[in-house]
């Protein structure tokens, strides 16, 4: 017994221990899964991802590296700050994330949920020559030049260019396809790699394109998991 019991002494609860609060929408992050370690320095890779719902106990994420049941997770999203847990289960473009939280830290979670679905949004004008967007579905595939294909994440899209996030990193120079959509890579970022098209896209068309159609959307109850 704790010393904390033996004084009578009660540990507060959470607010949120007998309800909770969820918030749906796409919110984009990067996250990291620990136990996989690489190169000298042992760091983990870290991926970017798209939160699609979160409560107190449970993040939804579409993510291009899907971890194993029981692995732990950790990941940010400006809006929640750092989120930790582990995944409980596999869902067809990413995973369930269980979060592990003390009642101080469920109750910071809770307000910033509860103040994110509040919360306005502005809209603010993009000066870029081509701006970019988020798809509604960013999973799709890249083909390498040696017929190679892996899946991997959309972080944006523009009528030029796409950012992507993958198990792999292509060097820069190195051409390939994203979708049915040609382009060589000219960036690394701290997620993923830069990759800019042979042509300039039509916007309205480049879903489509970057996107396969063999590639099924995620349904609504697999993005508000229980």
């Amino acid at each position: 017994m704790s010393l904390g019991a033996d004084l009578g002494v009660v540990s507060p609860r959470s607010d949120y221990d007998l309800h909770d609060v969820r918030f749906i929408g796409a919110v984009g992050g990067r996250y990291a899964l620990p136990d996989r370690k690489q190169g000298a320095v042992q760091k983990a890779p870290v991926y970017a991802c798209r939160l699609c719902s979160v409560s107190t106990r449970i993040a939804v994420m579409v993510a291009p590296v899907v971890g194993k049941e029981g692995e732990i997770v950790t990941a940010h999203f400006d809006a929640f700050g750092i989120l930790r847990g582990y995944v409980s289960r596999q869902l067809p473009s990413g995973f369930v994330m269980e979060l592990t939280l003390d009642s101080v830290a469920r109750d910071k979670l809770g307000r910033k949920i509860v103040w994110q679905k509040k919360r306005v949004y502005e809209q603010v004008e993009d000066r870029r020559e081509h701006k970019r967007i988020q798809l509604r579905d960013p999973r799709t595939i890249i083909t390498m030049g040696d017929g190679t294909q892996i899946p991997c994440f959309v972080i944006d899209v523009s009528q030029t260019g796409i950012a992507l996030s993958a198990r792999t990193l292509p060097e820069i120079g190195t051409p390939l396809a994203v979708g049915k959509l040609v382009g060589r890579v000219v960036r690394h970022l701290d997620v993923g790699f830069a990759v800019k098209f042979l042509a300039v896209q039509d916007l309205e068309e480049i879903e489509s394109l970057v996107v396969p159609p063999s590639l099924v959307p995620m349904r609504a109850e697999q993005y508000s998991a229980h």
